[in-house]
């Protein structure tokens, strides 16, 4: 089911539509040399085949995993030769390319430098970090996205019906595609694996063949329904309620289902604040550390990294007092209650502020011991009310001790 022109990639529009750099290089025929970066099944390996077909140009493919150095060159020779004597260049494809160390990879500069091959690498990581310098600065790099769930089910759709697939031989139910599209994961590779499978055991494809022919029981879960609001309020209740087996259930469930491993991410942010706070800082600094992680390196292993972040969550102290405090001064601001910024608080840097009286009398901190200074703050009008109203709870217990010394110093 390899597409065999641009137009028939599914997926990756940012890369394929009219104008963009991937698609003129191949119109142009012009050599090149590209990196091509993205999670698995996403149509690396797709598009380097179709690349060459396109341009008619011979195809060579290397595994990163089990070549060395001298296939490479190897490869490299036989394309010069190939290109002196009969003028067609080479595609000199290199799968994994990442697990290349710097000798394997210094040996495709000169290919790359003096064009004797059209180079694509493929990697799934990030090639600032495991490319040498010289190649990747010689190459146009390409960001693959992983493909939406429209973009996997067009997949599944061709190959039930074309002739090279399963050119309608079976009848795919679509309960059973939509599961299909949930296992992939954006893998249209996977999708393609599991259909395969499920054809060869019956020409009706239901949701319990398929759930055979992966050997994985169909997750009723569906993320534009009731299952994505249910599963997801249990989630974030079951961490409030620092219950960490419930918590991880939830999080095994949209994971398996196919949630995208972003949504929950941000949830996990949002409630390291929401309902952690201060009573453990450090919560927020483990829910982005895991949410940056998922961006990095995906699912499966990401998965590790969420888990993390829910049991750290879970277990911590809880305090609303964060959401809470933005609340209360959100509704002040919304009916009118704002009152006046007190003139020294003001911005006195543009010409004529200090005769506006703008930061006239205004008190440095860091002068003084302690680095406080008795003076007014807030607007007159809201001097004495109160938002953060901190719990007791872990370490925001400090953090009540000394807002209560230093509000009692300030007010005083």
């Amino acid at each position: 089911m390899r597409p065999r022109t641009l137009d028939e990639v599914i997926g990756q529009r940012h890369l394929l539509g009219p104008g963009t750099p991937l698609r003129r290089l191949v119109e142009s025929e012009a050599p090149m040399s590209l990196f091509l970066w993205g999670p698995p099944g996403t149509g690396k390996t797709t598009l380097a085949y179709v690349v060459s077909n396109v341009t008619r140009r011979r195809f060579v493919e290397i595994s990163a995993v089990s070549a060395g150095v001298k296939e490479v060159r190897a490869a490299i020779d036989a394309a010069r030769s190939e290109l002196g004597l009969t003028g067609r260049q080479t595609v000199l494809f290199v799968d994994e390319v990442h697990r290349f160390n710097k000798a394997q990879q210094d040996a495709l500069l000169p290919a790359v430098e003096n064009r004797w091959v059209t180079f694509i690498g493929a990697t799934t990581e990030n090639p600032f970090f495991s490319v040498i310098s010289p190649l990747l600065s010689r190459s146009l790099l390409l960001t693959l996205e992983p493909l939406a769930d429209a973009d996997i089910g067009a997949v599944v759709d061709r190959a039930v019906a074309d002739e090279r697939g399963l050119s309608g031989r079976a009848t795919l139910h679509p309960d059973a595609r939509d599961q299909l599209v949930r296992l992939a994961g954006g893998d249209a590779r996977r999708s393609l694996t599991y259909l395969e499978a499920a054809a060869l055991l019956a020409d009706d494809i239901t949701v319990e063949v398929v759930e055979k022919a992966a050997d994985k029981a169909a997750v009723r879960y569906d993320r534009q329904g009731d299952q994505h609001y249910d599963v997801i309020s249990a989630f974030i209740k079951s961490m409030r309620g620092s219950d960490a087996d419930a918590a991880v259930h939830y999080l095994a469930r949209m994971v398996e289902a196919g949630e995208d491993p972003r949504f929950i991410a941000r949830r996990i942010v949002i409630f390291a604040s929401e309902d952690v706070g201060l009573a453990d800082p450090s919560c927020l600094q483990v829910a982005v550390a895991a949410a940056q992680a998922v961006e990095f390196i995906g699912l499966p292993e990401g998965r590790i990294n969420l888990t993390q972040a829910v049991l750290h969550c879970a277990l911590a102290p809880k305090s609303n007092a964060v959401v809470k405090a933005i609340g209360a001064a959100v509704d002040d601001v919304r009916r009118g209650a704002i009152g006046h910024v007190p003139a020294h608080l003001r911005d006195a840097h543009y010409p004529g502020a200090r005769k506006l009286g703008h930061g006239a009398g205004y008190q440095y901190p860091h002068d003084f011991e302690h680095g406080l200074v008795k003076q007014e703050y807030a607007p007159a009008e809201l001097r004495e009310r109160r938002y953060y109203e901190p719990t007791t709870h872990g370490a925001e217990a400090r953090f009540a001790e000394r807002w209560a010394r230093i509000r009692a110093f300030l007010r005083g």
